[in-house]
């Protein structure tokens, strides 16, 4: 008989992520009212807020009535709207709890979360059930279910009435043991700009990790209005935007400047559709140039932005239109050195060929190595902090780039003495074309993503490690 009264109530279960709700019911004489579904309610008792798009009813006309085993690619909220039955839920995911069985019975006032993986079956334990579930995708005939039996042993589920004597299909009766179940993977990561230095970096950093996929620009058109369709999106948990424009000067020029917002806005703003409307985590990596450098301190990810050129306004426009998907990380850095062309290379460079260089010395900043990026960015998504802005670059004292270049001379086993200290305005007073404005300060604060437990690598010792690696 269904209880009436009880609060709103939420009770973990063995199984990680299935957990059971009381549900508050009231009745009288004339029956019984529900909110079956009452998302903000839900959502601040702890509810994950898992985006339902359909609806389904299953009415079972007698007592006995069993239905298989199913893991479906998609997480479920099961209520029975009459009657009563007998659940069993079995972890079908890799991992260590693969094969966990949890049992209970539900009634009008009794639902559970189901994520995504979990094999679910019930039997019917009073004629005329209905067993209703919201889930949060679309059927789709290519969707791919996992099966396991009913009666398996190494289970031993003990089901109210045998299974001799309930009602069964023959297609749940030919179900695969546990022993023959291949584990349901794990939503995938996609990293988009896979060929660039930050996608580089975040390959060697996942390796071969069979759910990471990898896209680059002739693989993924992020422009593309079949983006939306480009993948079966609901397989995916994040996306990793390691694609941007970053011709800083360039971006000066007309066309530049509409490359710059193509990529940089246009593109992002596509991702951010894909990643709202399918419950997707959204990585997206910012740039100190969101600022003007005028701080005397470093930068907290909640300080106002102020870019002064176009590519820190096509960074700032991105950082605004990502903070509207639900679920997102903002990585901001600064000073990013990876694999290619770039200033550590340049100043080992002219080093080695006996060049003086002169070096700006009133800009203020830290190195961040892609290596490092990567390692931030696969830390946020293994310990899942709270989702918004966080900063991250190498660890240690800020710098000028001229005490970088000293730094990169000295270690390279040359005399440091030889770069020359010049202003931003002297050293660009004799550029032939356009030259964006550089924020004079671009120190972030790293104590929010270090409260994560994050540990920022000094970039002096990465710095010292990058160059010996050049050399062999």
């Amino acid at each position: 008989m269904t209880e009436f009264g009880k609060p709103l109530r939420a009770t973990e279960t063995r199984i990680p992520g299935l957990v059971l709700w009381d549900l508050t019911v009231h009745g009288d004489s004339r029956g019984w009212f529900k909110e079956n579904w009452q998302r903000e309610r839900m959502i601040a008792a702890g509810l994950p807020d898992f985006g339902p798009v359909q609806n389904n009813i299953s009415f079972n006309d007698a007592i006995g009535t069993t239905r298989g085993i199913h893991a479906e690619p998609w997480d479920k909220w099961v209520s029975i709207t009459t009657g009563r039955i007998f659940g069993a839920w079995v972890d079908l995911r890799e991992g260590t709890t693969f094969g966990t069985v949890f049992t209970a019975e539900l009634d009008p006032s009794r639902a559970v979360f189901v994520p995504r993986g979990v094999g679910n079956a019930y039997q019917t334990l009073e004629p005329d059930t209905a067993y209703t579930y919201l889930v949060n995708d679309h059927w789709s005939p290519d969707a791919k279910y996992t099966f396991l039996n009913l009666a398996d042993e190494t289970l031993a589920i003990e089901w109210p009435i045998p299974l001799e004597r309930a009602e069964i299909s023959e297609k749940d009766l030919g179900h695969p043991r546990l022993a023959d179940v291949v584990p349901v993977p794990p939503r995938k990561i996609l990293v988009t700009g896979a060929n660039g230095q930050l996608g580089r970096a975040l390959r060697a950093e996942f390796g071969d990790g069979r759910h990471v996929e990898f896209a680059a620009r002739d693989d993924l058109d992020l422009a593309s209005s079949d983006l939306v369709t480009a993948r079966r999106w609901r397989d995916y948990d994040t996306i990793v935007n390691a694609a941007a424009y970053t011709a800083v000067d360039l971006a000066e020029t007309p066309e530049g400047r509409r490359d710059a917002w193509a990529a940089n806005v246009g593109g992002v703003a596509a991702l951010a559709r894909v990643a709202a409307e399918n419950g997707i985590a959204l990585v997206h990596v910012s740039s100190d140039y969101v600022f003007d450098g005028k701080l005397d301190r470093p930068y907290r990810e909640d300080d106002p932005v102020s870019p002064l050129g176009v590519y820190g306004q096509t960074k700032a426009a991105a950082d605004a239109v990502v903070s509207t998907v639900p679920r997102h990380y903002i990585v901001r850095t600064s000073w990013v050195v990876g694999e290619g062309k770039n200033f550590v290379r340049t100043m080992a460079g002219l080093a080695a060929r006996g060049i003086d260089p002169r070096v700006v010395d009133d800009q203020v900043g830290r190195l961040t190595f892609t290596s490092e990026i990567a390692r931030g960015i696969r830390h946020l998504l293994d310990t899942r902090p709270d989702y918004g802005v966080y900063n991250l670059t190498g660890g240690g004292e800020a710098m000028t780039w001229a005490d970088v270049a000293r730094a990169v001379f000295e270690l390279a086993g040359h005399d440091p003495a030889r770069v020359s200290p010049v202003s931003t305005t002297e050293y660009y007073a004799s550029a032939e074309g356009p030259v964006a404005p550089r924020p004079s300060r671009g120190v972030l604060d790293l104590a929010k993503i270090e409260a994560t437990g994050f540990v920022p690598t000094d970039a002096g010792e990465t710095l010292r490690d990058y160059l010996a690696s050049e050399e062999r």
